[in-house]
């Protein structure tokens, strides 16, 4: 058995088979709604219908062509944004809507409606308004007198109604022959609608074809960003000539770059940015879906020929998109902006944001599948002490198990799992097991056994327990639809149920899309029965990996009494994944291209809330030479989630096996990385309390600076650092396009003044980053073993002067592992400097929290002249002199001032002055 198992496997292991994947014609709704012409849509909406609640806005809306009836409810909400619903007003069924992505109790806004005519009507609600437009059915959104986002005005928009099949409304036609209504269709490909065929699987569709589809426009917009998860670039391409892009959770090993294929994640939200505005569409729907995209019009294009002799305007661009999903309802919100960090908090409003990691999730872990048993784990976490590399964190594939059972240890090479994490955890260090949602079926398995004896897996069309194939070979997969099934996963993490564990082991959730060795697409069968919700699986199938790792954050949270924060990893995600987990970007390939997109992949999950985000060092497939290792660490060290990871069949590829020379430049990236963990932890700190992303693109912090909208392999992080990682071989310089302002290199502070690109020096050893004058940057620079280690330790303050000569910036501090700082136990300082006086004050005076940690050093860079006395004010040391050198700069380099030892507490506000 084991042996056509192994068999099975072997074609996915070494490359993609594009074979294994649907495109777009191979996907009978997607088909039949990219075939639709556009101009004139028959969907209008009856004006007499119209009711106005202190909610919403509810109408009816008829498809002339089959008198179909449907319901449009527009719903304004808090912050600028405006949701939107499309369902069957009488179907036959009742159609599925998500209960799990949104947040509880979103907040309505006030609004008016005005404007009433035989055209439709205007929705008042703070700064925007929607014009209705009754026939044909159009919405148009506006940020205050601009208008930003159009739905259906290229009249895309065709919701399939559920329907009796062919053999069954022929028994219930009248007598005199007239149909019901809704049974005079459009003519339409009939191929696919009850049931379609792929690569030897037949998906029944017992329910008949129920797509739903529609377009959005971003007025005056070239650029587009998010729907992750794809290889591709960071500003989405047109799709006229390719499949669009797909939203379909799916296991694609040694995936391909540049192509809108579908990956592991599926995140409906689309954000446009102009100079001007920012706004963003939620696509609420958990099925399957394709975006297709078309940029018009060509920026040499003129409206018309008069415009062309007159020197007239030219047509302004436009974005226009096409989303369309499977199944489920039109469930669409529209943020409005109109800045980029607005669409970032009114996106968390929706789906939440990330909460705070504990700081070791922030630091390096060292993963490989699989170290192979207790010594080999010992002699791991020895080496990175005996070779003065930081480390926090040390993971355990799937074969530290008993034969592929999760919640279980391999007694022969594991005999020891609590000694063995005690090891770890007497260095600050920690372990991740991996737990993965196929259940290997064995009445002998005792987790196994008690999902089946609560009769609590997916089942099959018939009402059979599924057996799919994935590691264990045969697997039941549990139905997380159900609330049972949920809690009794949540308390097999408890510690007297998962024996061998203890609160310093945490969880990687992998396969979770859900993987299916031997199923369609490498994943379940579409019409699957999830008992408990009654839907099929198609319904729910993004959301499924979602529903996994949410239930493991609340398995590790109540086994600590809701003391520690949880960590995990996730593959699978989707929309509100950023809530419970991080997540990776899978199984890459030890390829420069793979290195190179990374960035962009990185940047299309920050600016859809999954922030705390990170791609496989080295690559997970492949053997990267020292070169592609070494500058992969490099742009990992200022990546949101830095992991080493590797195949079982690669070559051990640890720090240490390599050249002294090489082992020294991964050696200071990594220690880099924990130089920088403060200024990490405060932006993840924000990220949570504002949605704005640690990691995110140019344009996010420069709104009009319209060279950086098409950059993806750049980034900034928070506000402070310009990122340009290496990606290409045997480059020793690259091409760094600085945004406006003044940008000092945080090793040497040479001074680059933007908006300009200049040509840099890019040795192996050096990370091209710069700190942006106007930022203060704190940092430890005492590099211990791990991160719980430094927590007490000193900080440095990095004081980067604008043209100014200003700066400013922010410290979070709490205990870096409790929920305690939710209830005030933490300090958040604003760190000012201005007319040549460094000040820290306290944002949220309510926060509390006393550290041991003290400020150690102030570094200020591009100071004009040498300060005559350098004075310190703090309540408990009175003023005192402080000790200082100045150095000046060389060539283009910024003048340094070092402050020696200030030793004030950092829960201290302080004044240093310079005279």
């Amino acid at each position: 058995m084991w042996f056509i198992v192994t068999l099975l496997f072997l074609p996915l292991v070494y490359s993609v088979d594009r074979s294994n994947f649907k495109s777009c014609q191979q996907s009978s709704f997607c088909k039949r709604h990219r075939e639709l012409k556009g101009g004139e849509s028959p969907y209008s909406l009856l004006l007499n219908s119209v009711q106005v609640s202190d909610s919403r806005v509810y109408s009816e809306v008829i498809n002339i062509h089959n008198n179909v009836m449907f319901t449009l409810e527009m719903i304004p909400m808090k912050d600028s944004i405006i949701r939107f619903k499309i369902n069957e007003k009488n179907p036959i069924r009742t159609r599925y809507e998500d209960p799990y992505a949104l947040l509880d109790n979103l907040e309505g806004e006030k609004f008016q409606v005005v404007d009433q005519s035989k055209d439709g009507f205007t929705i008042k609600t703070g700064t925007c308004k929607v014009v209705v437009i009754s026939h044909p059915l159009r919405l148009d959104f506006y940020q205050g007198e601009d208008l930003v986002v159009s739905a259906n005005a290229r009249g895309l928009l065709k919701f399939e109604h559920y329907r009796q099949k062919p053999q069954e409304h022929e028994q219930n036609e009248d007598p005199q022959g007239e149909k019901p209504a809704g049974e005079h269709e459009e003519e339409e490909d009939q191929n696919g609608l009850w049931e379609e065929t792929f690569k030897g699987h037949t998906d029944s569709k017992p329910n008949g074809p129920a797509s739903v589809g529609m377009d959005f426009s971003f007025a005056n917009s070239k650029h587009v960003y998010g729907i992750p998860e794809h290889a591709d670039a960071f500003s989405l391409k047109e799709t006229g000539s390719t499949d669009p892009y797909r939203l379909y959770n799916l296991d694609v090993f040694e995936y391909e770059l540049d192509n809108p294929m579908a990956l592991y994640g599926s995140i409906p939200v689309m954000v446009s940015h102009t100079a001007k505005h920012t706004a963003g569409i939620f696509w609420h729907n958990t099925a399957e879906t394709w975006i297709d995209i078309k940029k018009s019009p060509d920026s040499n294009v003129v409206t018309s020929i008069t415009g062309f002799f007159s020197g007239g305007e030219k047509e302004a661009p436009e974005v226009q998109t096409h989303w369309i999903s499977e199944s489920g309802v039109i469930d669409a919100f529209v943020m409005l902006g109109p800045h980029p960090m607005d669409v970032f908090r009114q996106y968390g409003s929706l789906t939440g944001n990330t909460n705070l990691p504990p700081m070791f999730a922030l630091a390096y872990h060292q993963s490989r599948w699989n170290y192979n048993d207790e010594e080999d784990v010992r002699k791991v976490h020895e080496n990175f002490d005996k070779y003065d590399i930081p480390m926090d964190v040390l993971w355990l594939d799937i074969e530290h198990t008993d034969g592929k059972r999760y919640f279980t240890w391999d007694k022969h090479k594991f005999p020891n799992p609590i000694e063995m994490t005690a090891n770890l955890t007497a260095r600050g260090r920690k372990l991740v097991t991996i737990v993965d949602p196929h259940i290997k079926r064995d009445t002998n398995y005792f987790f196994y056994k008690e999902l089946r004896d609560k009769d609590l897996y997916v089942k099959t069309k018939e009402g059979n327990e599924y057996d799919g194939w994935c590691w264990p070979g045969s697997s039941s997969y549990p139905d997380w639809t159900n609330p049972e099934a949920i809690e009794h996963y949540i308390n097999t993490y408890s510690l007297d149920r998962y024996e061998g564990s203890t609160l310093d082991t945490f969880t990687w959730n992998d396969m979770n899309e859900p993987s299916v060795f031997n199923g369609p697409e490498i994943t379940m069968q579409k019409d699957l029965l999830h008992p408990w919700a009654g839907v099929e699986h198609r319904e729910i199938h993004n959301i499924y990996g979602f529903l996994f790792h949410a239930a493991t954050y609340e398995g590790q949270r109540r086994r600590s009494a809701g003391k520690l924060r949880p960590f995990l990893l996730t593959r699978a995600a989707y929309a509100g994944s950023q809530r419970t987990t991080a997540k990776w970007t899978g199984d890459n390939t030890a390829e420069w291209g793979h290195l190179r997109i990374s960035v962009p992949m990185l940047l299309s999950h920050s600016v859809t809330g999954l922030t705390h985000i990170g791609a496989d060092i080295g690559g997970f497939f492949g053997n990267p030479d020292v070169h592609l290792l070494t500058r992969w660490y490099q742009a990992g060290a200022f990546q949101p989630f830095m992991r080493a990871h590797a195949h079982q069949e690669t070559k051990r590829r640890e720090p240490w096996l390599y050249n002294e020379s090489n082992l020294k430049i991964i050696r200071d990236a990594i220690r880099t990385r924990y130089r920088y963990l403060p200024l990490w932890y405060t932006l993840f700190y924000e990220n949570e309390m504002t949605g704005a992303p640690p990691m995110r693109p140019i344009w996010a912090n420069f709104v009009e600076d319209v060279e950086s909208f098409g950059i993806d392999n750049e980034f900034m992080v928070g506000s402070a650092l310009l990122v340009h990682p290496v990606v290409d071989h045997s480059v020793m310089t690259a091409t760094v396009y600085f945004p406006p302002g003044v940008w000092y290199d945080v090793l040497d502070y040479t001074i680059y003044n933007g908006p300009a690109s200049a040509s840099v020096q890019a040795y192996m050893d050096k990370i091209p980053v710069y700190q942006r004058g106007g930022a203060i940057v704190p940092r430890k620079d005492r590099v211990r073993r791990s991160s719980v280690l430094m927590r007490d330790d000193p900080y440095t303050l990095i004081v980067a002067l604008d043209m100014e000569d200003k700066a400013q910036g922010t410290l979070y501090i709490d205990d870096e592992h409790t929920f305690e700082y939710r209830e005030g136990k933490f300090l958040y300082l604003s760190l000012t400097y201005e007319d040549r006086i460094l000040q820290s004050r306290k944002i949220d005076p309510s926060g509390v929290y006393k550290t041991r940690s003290w400020l150690e050093r102030v570094i200020i860079i591009g100071l004009k002249e040498k300060p005559n006395k350098i004075l310190l004010n703090s309540s408990s040391m009175g003023t005192i002199e402080l000790e200082s050198s100045f150095i000046l700069g060389k060539r283009n380099q910024a003048n340094q001032l070092v402050i020696r030892k200030p030793g004030v507490n950092m829960q201290e506000e302080f004044t240093i002055t310079l005279q």
